[in-house]
């Protein structure tokens, strides 16, 4: 028998099958639990972000405006001394 042949033989077998296997009587509730704790991970984290990206933005403005990197830099000689 080829690989086909037993996969095709396999599901032909379960198909076969008339016994359904029983659901637990609490599954919807279970997985109602399960959907809001997945929605809950993913707003706390969804909010966890935005709070690092928004403070990095303000760190970066904050930044900016008490270096102010636009600005000349300070010379590094002295002009000369003229007019003595």
């Amino acid at each position: 028998m080829s690989l086909p042949d037993r996969k095709e033989a396999e599901v032909r077998r379960l198909l076969e099958q008339r016994t359904a296997e029983p659901v637990p009587a609490d599954l919807a509730e279970r997985a109602l639990a399960e959907g809001a704790r997945l929605l809950r991970w993913r707003r706390a984290l969804r909010t966890a972000l935005w709070t690092g990206v928004l403070a990095g933005l303000l760190a970066l403005a904050v930044w900016s405006l008490v270096i102010q990197p636009w600005s000349d830099p300070p010379p590094t000689t002295t002009p000369p001394a003229g007019g003595w």
